[in-house]
């Protein structure tokens, strides 16, 4: 049996990415997974966003701690394999106070129908935050095997310190939560994106940050939540005396002790600055197990080749044959209620109606609905025998009678007819038999139909060019048609001088005479000068040339506005940077940069001459106020 805990950063986030974007659905990134039970973290949903696809699945269930108050933020999901395990009590919070489905809250129902462990008043007093806050963020999903008790947990996130006090509050919670089922003779699996690492050796830049902020080896393991942290798990390391309540670890870090000297295992990295390539992370996602199912581990590993998020999955593999109070069972019988399963052979089949009354498929949105492959598992109803009456032919003229019908018998519709003489007809068809045939529209008016929906601004660049959306010649064409069309109208409404006559003649004024499809043509009295008809053109050619290339500079104007920057090169690889945003507090926030688009190496650091980020920075102000005296130097 195998449970795999995975942050992924958005329930459908990972269909974006390879092996999982093939089949795009729930169960087939399971059966890749190859797990019995996947945790996943960081869903950023609320309950209204469930869909069918999530919850209606074939072979499994599903559970789900949702914020109540926050859009698309934290979130936990569980599902189990209905052929190999199934919960017998499900809730979500730390605490107990929010309301189970009866509406009654976890910490109130009777002993047998809660999991337990609950902090006492005087535990909840000591956290020093709010019980319903602390719940409501939809951060811790539980699930009660008869062999253990599952916590799924997405722990909160060292946010600059605005939320220190929220955030050690939580990690007591949990470590109070955890000690008290353990005392109740209880086994406990911790999983999920604590947020939180045990050592140096948990994460690639923990001795450059120690180094930075003068931090000592002890100093850096005495910080409150890895502290808390490390009095929770078993050899976990702790300078000076242990908080009272605290004085022995519980749980057992599997993947750290299958591999107690492995280095650079990793489950998260910084997507910000490129880290996966070089494996430049930290290990925050972590399967933790009771002392007493240390014999049940068989592996415990990172994935970290399977992409789809900024962290990795990470699974633990069990035994078959397990350890429970001095005898040896098989695993399978104590992951289902009693009878389920015996000697590892299913008795019973599994019902909807025996899961937890918080099982997804038991909501009220989803409790009366079915896949389509259930659906279609049904049995098919009889075939009822078809009770339509028999058509009739068509009527013919002698049917219909030859006496001539009245003005208001021949406005009959054809349905009328048809329904006279006996002939079925649909609704549909008597509605679509009373709409008035329309007349057939001419090549003309598609045409224009064409070119009034067309009409509008398409686009941005459309609406300063003043481009006209049906032709699909340059903007900068339409504006000389429309410069050469006022031409011609300031030359006809211009009056002619009279030319001047020879001796002995009469001055008469000439007359231009335009055809419909042809250029304007001259007609001269006896005796006159034709004009050309190119002086209608050639009048103040200055002004018009003049005209076309201030709309040609506005239109390159525009052009460069809205074009992107050109990206400097780096120093190390002449290749494009990429832009990037200051978020640290102090007068640079808010500025961008140019960087090497390269990611970081192992090291983290900035290095020349190999294959990782090299140190290029740049400020964008001066990168800009250096290709604008380029411009200029060159005559731009």
């Amino acid at each position: 049996m195998r449970l795999t805990t995975w942050n992924v950063n958005g329930i459908r986030n990972p269909f974006s990415y390879q092996p999982w974007n093939t089949a795009r659905t729930f169960p087939a990134m399971f059966d890749i997974l190859g797990s019995d039970i996947v945790v996943m973290q960081e869903l950023k949903i609320q309950r209204k966003d469930l869909r069918d696809d999530m919850v209606l699945l074939d072979g499994w269930d599903c559970y789900f701690s949702l914020p109540k108050h926050k859009k698309g933020y934290s979130g936990v999901g569980m599902y189990t394999r209905n052929a190999t395990c199934s919960p017998i009590r499900a809730e979500e919070g730390l605490l107990g106070v929010l309301p189970s489905p009866t509406g009654v809250p976890y910490r109130d129902l009777p002993e047998g129908e809660s999991i337990g462990g609950y902090p006492n008043a005087f535990q909840i007093a000591e956290l020093g935050v709010d019980p319903d806050a602390l719940d409501a963020e939809g951060r811790c999903l539980i699930l009660e095997f008869p062999a253990f008790v599952l916590f799924g947990v997405y722990s909160p996130a060292n946010s600059n310190g605005l939320r220190d006090d929220f955030r050690y509050g939580f990690i007591c919670a949990l470590d109070c939560r955890i000690r008290n089922l353990i005392r109740a003779g209880k086994r406990v699996v911790l999983v999920g994106d604590l947020n939180v690492s045990r050592d140096e050796l948990d994460g690639a830049n923990c001795l450059d940050d120690m180094r930075k902020a003068g931090l000592t080896h002890e100093e850096y393991l005495s910080k409150p939540n890895r502290r808390i942290f490390n009095q929770l798990l078993i050899g976990g390391e702790v300078f000076g005396s242990r908080d009272e309540g605290r004085e022995q670890g519980v749980l057992w870090d599997t993947t750290r002790g299958m591999h107690p000297e492995r280095k650079g295992m990793y489950t998260h990295w910084e997507t910000k600055i490129n880290a996966r390539p070089g494996n430049f992370g930290s290990r925050i996602d972590f399967v933790l197990v009771s002392e007493s199912m240390q014999s049940w581990v068989k592996d415990a590993n990172t994935q970290d080749g399977l992409l789809g998020s900024d962290h990795c999955p990470v699974y633990v593999d069990f035994h078959e044959m397990v350890q429970s109070h001095e005898k040896e069972i098989k695993l399978l019988d104590v992951m289902s209620d009693p009878g389920v399963f015996e000697d590892g052979k299913r008795q019973k089949e599994w019902k909807l109606t025996d899961v937890p009354a918080f099982s997804g498929k038991r909501l009220t949105e989803f409790d009366k609905r079915r896949s389509i492959k259930s659906m279609f598992a049904a049995p098919a109803l009889p075939k009822l025998a078809s009770t339509a009456p028999e058509r009739s032919p068509s009527p013919t003229k002698q049917d219909l009678g030859a006496t001539p019908m009245s003005e208001n018998e021949g406005s009959k519709t054809k349905s009328d007819v048809s329904e006279s003489n006996g002939t079925a007809r649909s609704p549909a068809l008597k509605r679509k038999a009373s709409i008035p045939d329309k007349p057939k529209p001419s090549k003309r008016q598609k045409s224009e139909t064409i070119a009034s929906v067309s009409k509008g601004q398409q686009s941005l660049k459309g609406f300063f060019t003043r481009g006209k959306a049906t032709t699909v010649e340059s903007p900068l064409n339409d504006v000389k048609e429309e410069l050469q069309s006022s031409a011609i109208q300031e030359r006809l409404t211009t009056p002619v001088p009279p030319t001047p006559s020879p001796a002995g003649t009469t001055a008469t004024n000439d007359v231009e005479t335009f055809d419909a499809d042809g250029p304007p043509s001259v007609t001269a009295s006896p005796g006159s000068q034709a004009h050309s008809p190119a002086s209608a053109f050639t009048a103040s050619p200055t002004s018009f040339s003049a005209r076309v290339a201030a709309v040609e500079q506005s239109q390159k104007s525009w052009s460069n506005l809205f074009a992107r920057p050109i990206a400097p090169l780096c120093e190390g690889h002449t290749e494009p940077c990429k832009t990037m945003r200051t978020k640290k507090k102090g007068e640079n926030q808010g500025r961008s940069f140019w960087m090497c688009a390269r990611p970081v190496g192992p090291s983290g650091a900035k290095e020349k001459g190999t294959e990782w980020r090299c140190p290029t920075f740049i400020w964008c102000s001066d990168w800009q106020g250096k290709r604008g005296e380029e411009k200029i130097g060159d005559g731009g």
